[in-house]
Order: structure tokens, then sequence, then C-alpha cells
């Protein structure tokens, strides 16, 4: 396993958010996890990349426990977020902002290799072209794209993408899904937060839903699609 997520309670000060959640991301796979709004999963992602520190339970990165260490050494493991809102750098250019992210030293046994200018825009053509514009001046669609670029750099092991449909138009989102599974060809283990029940589908290999800071279902994403009394209770589908 490339995660595990053991048992995991965290808080935002006295708000309990995460009640003892505990799941699995197998390598080379692309795990979704699906809940309404508050439920519990950007807390999930900034717990795992210890942005929040977890009362009780346990992280395991690759069998070796990265539970509530700082960010910074959690990272050189080799995981990478792109977070919720792209967080560009507006003021800086597309190879501003891919060069301004710390490349991974690799440590003991992770065998991190940063990803080659040549490798990103392989995967994202329309940022070559755009690659000394301005972020700012970017589409929301361009700017998402640029976001996991940065986040692709380190050349993580594992790449945490909270909610990238957000704010999307359908078009960008079908584009941004398809960069998905390619990724995961390419060795990739992911795991992607949702709130776009179409989109994760898509492209999951498997599918966990999260209410009230608890995993309450977990399947394929075609055996989710017929349970009808899960989409409706937990995600109002």
């Amino acid at each position: 396993m490339v995660l595990e997520v053991i048992d995991l309670h965290s808080y935002y000060e006295d708000s309990y958010i995460l009640q003892g959640i505990s799941f699995q991301v197998p390598r080379e796979n692309v795990i979704a996890v699906l809940g309404r709004n508050g439920v519990g999963k950007t807390t999930l992602i900034h717990s795992i990349i210890s942005f929040v520190k977890p009362r009780r339970g346990a992280i395991l990165f690759e069998g070796q426990e990265i539970t509530g260490k700082p960010t910074h050494e959690v990272m050189r493991q080799g995981l990478a977020l792109v977070p919720q809102g792209r967080r560009v750098f507006y003021s800086l250019s597309v190879m501003e902002n891919l060069t301004v992210p710390f490349r991974c030293s690799p440590l003991i046994g992770t065998e991190i290799k940063p990803w080659t200018e040549r490798e990103i825009f392989d995967i994202f053509p329309a940022l070559r072209d755009r690659r000394n514009q301005k972020s700012g001046t970017l589409s929301g669609g361009e700017q998402q794209m640029l976001a996991i670029a940065r986040a692709l750099v380190s050349g993580p092991k594992l790449l945490l993408l909270d909610e990238p449909s957000e704010g999307l138009a359908p078009l960008v989102v079908q584009e941004i899904a398809g960069v998905i599974p390619r990724l995961r060809d390419q060795g990739m283990t992911i795991l992607l937060v949702e709130q776009n029940f179409n989109m994760a589908l898509s492209v999951a290999d498997k599918i966990f839903v999260m209410s009230r800071g608890k995993v309450v279902h977990e399947s394929s994403p075609e055996d989710l699609v017929q349970d009808e009394e899960i989409k409706a209770r937990y995600l109002g589908i």
C-alpha cells in the first residue's frame, strides 16, 4: 500500500471533524473520496499533508508513519498536494510557477525523480504555448492545469487532488479528468477528493463516500452507480 489511514481523528480547534476514518490507497490506483460539503474531505487531505495534526490514529506512507510530521518532511517522502482553489502565483509566469516549488531532495529509499519540463508539457501542451504568460491571465482551466503541473515537478509518488473540478466549465472538467488516468498509467498513485460525482466515477478505481467525518461506503464506481440509497442519502443524487 502507498497510503494507509488508520482510525484517524482530527479537529479544527474544538470542532471534531474526522471521527475515526480508515482506508487504504493501493499503488498505481486512483482512489476518489466523495461527500457533501462539510463532511471532512478537505480536513482529511490536510491531515495527510500535516496542515492539521491528528489527535489520534495513524497515517502510513509506504509503510512508514508520517502522522503529524512537519509538512516539508512529509512532502520530501514523495507526496504532493494540488490544493482546493488552485492557488497559483498570479504575478509569476507559467515557467516561474513551475520553478518555485521545492524540488524534493531524495531521501534514502524514496527514489524520487523530479519531472522534466518536457514531461510536464507532454501532459499539458496548452501550458507550453503560455510558458511566459502571467498565470493571473490564464483561464480557470489553465490555472488548474498549472496547479497540477506545479505539483508534478517534485516527482511525487502520491498526488493529492482537492476538488480539481471546482468552478470549471464541463468541457474543462472533462479535459482535467482525461489527465488523471494518464498519470496513473505512468505509475502515479492519486487520492482525489471531489464533489463532482460523474467526474470522480469516470477516473476512479475505487470510491469511498464520507459523511460526518467517517467513511460510510466503499465500492467500485460501477457498484456505486447502481446503489440508489447511498447516492440519495449521502450524495444528494
